[in-house]
């Protein structure tokens, strides 16, 4: 992880962002996800400026998300959590942190039984 690039994105704040999150939810969320950021856009050219991707290969959404994809592994690494970048209801890019889905009383007991 020596040469890892995190363009835009700052650790200390993605840290304080996802403890942020955690206290907010704390139990009372029941989604598989947590919006951290958003972008407010989905136009390729602003998300590349905006998170200073100006190494992508290609400005083809193609290579915007394989790009994405290894900055969301790298800064899931350095922090230690689940972090994606997915588009909102409006299109817009965002950085959500991944979150378990709540079972509900049923599968709870289902894996039970299969223990």
């Amino acid at each position: 992880m020596e040469s890892a690039k995190i363009y835009g994105l700052c650790i200390e704040r993605l840290t304080y962002q996802v403890a942020n999150a955690k206290k907010r939810i704390n139990g009372n969320g029941n989604s598989e996800k947590f919006l951290l950021e958003s972008y407010n856009t989905g136009d390729l050219e602003d998300i590349v400026d905006i998170l200073e991707l100006y190494d992508i290969e290609e400005h083809t959404l193609g290579s915007l998300r394989e790009k994405l994809e290894d900055l969301a592994y790298t800064v899931s690494v350095l922090t230690g959590e689940k972090l994606f970048f997915d588009y909102d209801g409006k299109g817009h890019l965002g950085l959500f942190l991944g979150l378990r889905a709540k079972k509900s009383a049923a599968e709870e007991l289902e894996m039970a039984a299969e223990r």
